[in-house]
């Protein structure tokens, strides 16, 4: 599976799209109000993809196990040091409701804690490349 994301902003004007296996889909993400960059930033947006991830594996991995998920929650809070300095400190509650026992849901739970992608590769460290630079 290739995921792909592109942000375009242009004289005021934002756009931001991604796309998984040639499936593309428009985000509504405004630019800031003096134009110049998104109104949102990619701390907010990193900590929405873990979020986001915890969400959506949850109801995979409930369904392998036959258990009816109703709704999840998911928070996730960091913090951001200076210029260039990672993410610190970063942890995640959630708060999940099934028709289940509340063991079954905790160890759903912890499950998906261990085999959700965003998670593990910013635990493992992935590497990021910048490939190329064209100008404009």
């Amino acid at each position: 599976m290739i995921i792909s994301a592109t942000v375009i902003n242009d004289c005021g004007k934002h756009s931001a799209s991604v796309q998984t296996s040639g499936k593309e889909q428009q985000l509504a993400i405004s630019a800031k109000a003096e134009g110049q960059g998104s109104a949102v930033n990619g701390g907010e947006l990193l900590f929405l993809a873990l979020a986001t991830c915890y969400c959506n594996d949850v109801y995979r991995e409930a369904k392998e196990r036959g258990i009816d998920v109703t709704s999840v929650q998911v928070e996730v809070t960091g913090h951001f040091g200076g210029k260039g300095e990672p993410a610190k400190e970063i942890q995640y509650s959630a708060a999940v409701k099934a028709n289940a026992t509340q063991e079954e849901v905790l160890d759903l739970m912890r499950h998906t804690d261990t085999v959700a992608e965003i998670h593990n590769t910013l635990r493992l460290g992935a590497s990021v490349t910048l490939s190329e630079c064209t100008v404009l």
